[in-house]
This record gives C-alpha cells, sequence and structure tokens, in this order.
C-alpha cells in the first residue's frame, strides 16, 4: 500500500519530506486534544511544518507518518495511527480530490490486480467517476432538513453521523463537499458562496477516510479563528495552546494558492483488508 501510494506520488513531481513528531504549539481544533510531551505536544498532525514549507517554496509535497490525539479508542480510531498528509500549490480543492481518488484506485489494482475492494458486505467501485454531494444537499436528502436548520439546533455532528455518513460511499467512492463556513478550520471560504468552505471529506462504505481544504490565505482570517477556538476550548477546560507564530510568519510571507489533504491509512488499510475494527490493522 504504502509503496503503491508513493509511486502515485513520485509520477505526480510531490516530494517525500519528514517533520517533528515534537511541535511547539498545535493548530487548535474544537474538539482534537493533542498530548503533552514535556515542554512541546505531540502533533495531531503535521499541518502547520508542511505549510510552512509550502510558504518557503516546496510547491508539491507530502508525508506518511505517525500523529497522535489524546483520547481517541473505539473501533475507528486510535491515539497513535498513521497519517498520509499532503499538499499541492497550484490545486484547486477539486482537483485535489480527483488526484485523491487516483491514489486510492492504483492503490487497489496494487494490491488486488482489480479497481474493486469489498468492505461491509458491498462491492465498492474505486476506479470510477466519485459521487460528489454537497453537505446541504446530504442534509436534505437524509434529513429532510436543512444544513442550517441542522447548524442552528445543534443537530449537525449528530445527524452526520448516524444519518448521512452511513449512507457515503457504499458502491463507489463518495466526496462530501462545501461545508457549512463556521466548520472552516483552515479552509478558505468559497469565493461564489462565502456561507460554505471549499473542504471536502473522502468516504468508502460509510467510513470517513480524508479530510481536504483549499487553504485558508489570510493571515488576519486565520489568527482570528484560531484565537475563537481557543476561547471554546478554555470555556470547556481544554488544554491551552501558544499561538504557532512561526506559522503566521510564514503566513504574512507569503503561502501560494494551495489545496490539502490528509488520509488516515489505517483506515484505508481496513478497507483494503474489510476489517471492522481498526485493531485488525494496528499492531498495539
Amino acid at each position: 500500500l504504502f509503496a503503491s501510494l508513493r509511486r502515485g506520488f513520485a509520477e505526480a513531481g510531490f516530494l517525500e519530506v519528514e517533520t517533528d513528531l515534537m511541535i511547539e504549539a498545535p493548530a487548535p481544533e474544537e474538539y482534537i486534544e493533542s498530548i503533552p510531551a514535556g515542554t512541546k505536544f505531540l502533533r495531531a498532525s503535521p499541518e502547520i511544518a508542511m505549510k510552512i514549507m509550502l510558504a518557503a517554496g516546496y510547491e508539491k509535497i507530502y508525508q506518511i507518518g505517525r500523529c497522535f490525539r489524546a483520547g481517541e479508542h473505539g473501533s475507528r480510531h486510535r491515539e497513535e495511527f498513521t497519517m498520509l498528509e499532503f499538499y499541492a500549490a497550484g490545486f484547486d480543492y477539486r482537483e485535489l480530490a480527483g488526484f485523491t481518488c487516483g491514489l486510492i484506485r492504483d492503490a487497489a489494482i496494487a494490491l488486488s490486480g482489480w479497481p474493486e475492494t469489498m468492505f461491509r458486505g458491498r462491492l465498492v467501485d474505486l476506479g470510477g467517476e466519485p459521487e460528489v454531494i454537497t453537505v446541504e444537499d446530504a442534509f436534505r436528502r437524509y434529513c429532510d432538513l436543512s444544513m442550517a436548520e441542522a447548524d442552528a439546533r445543534d443537530l449537525f455532528d449528530e445527524l452526520m453521523v448516524t444519518r448521512i455518513e452511513p449512507q457515503l460511499g457504499l458502491d463507489r467512492i463518495a466526496i462530501l463537499t462545501d461545508y457549512p463556513a463556521n466548520r472552516a478550520s483552515l479552509a478558505r471560504l468559497s469565493p461564489d458562496n462565502p456561507r460554505v468552505a471549499e473542504r471536502w471529506e473522502l468516504y468508502i462504505g460509510g467510513l470517513e477516510l480524508a479530510n481536504a481544504y483549499g487553504e485558508l490565505l489570510d493571515p488576519a482570517e486565520q489568527r482570528a479563528r484560531f484565537e475563537a477556538t481557543l476561547r471554546f476550548r478554555a470555556a470547556r477546560g481544554m488544554l491551552s495552546y501558544p499561538l504557532a507564530d512561526d506559522f503566521f510568519a510564514a503566513l504574512e510571507a507569503g503561502l501560494p494558492q494551495c489545496s490539502g489533504c490528509a488520509l488516515g491509512l489505517d483506515r484505508l488499510a481496513m478497507v483494503f483488508t474489510d476489517a471492522a475494527d481498526i485493531a485488525q490493522v494496528r499492531a498495539e
């Protein structure tokens, strides 16, 4: 699996990179806790370090490495897991979706000879056109409720997990795109519709595998979002993080128009082995 992915990146002109596991300042997220390591933190993602590399002139980069998130343990989660993260300058976020689907298709062929896999009792076609559905359309199709209504009634996450995600990617790859603006995180807002963010997630067999953004380039907007998230975390007694000064220095220097994706390789291995639990593909 790793060999196939590396071939795909090499053929597309990406450079494999390696960044620190221990970092000074994690990107704050509302429900993800980093693990303290002395005076630093184990990374939940290599995102900030890789974006600093983009600002320094590295145009296409990827990394396969361990990441860590406190308190995550279940059939699809572990505190320690393997992430594939990649960024490309000049890529539109939808263009990156097509590239990501191609990596998965080629991996399937490398592993079994066919662009298909059996997962959760269904044959999934990984070689055809993916289903692309907006979050708004998914709520109307599976919940009879608009995205905005679900968000306003604090039902967004519950309905995503219980009603929408189980329906995605059952027979082919699904790309769930255009998340509400208040769930943009490090994604930029759509210039065509500022109510939504340039963000997509990829699903196979109801399992979320990847999260991607058209990356936010505005340092003032990114700082405001980080500070708002830190206030959210403080109000709930979560860990306090310093602001990532080196990241903001890179944004101020100028990040190129780019898109990036994070893909969980343990979950992708679950798909290719038809595993019901992440413990079946990770030794502990």
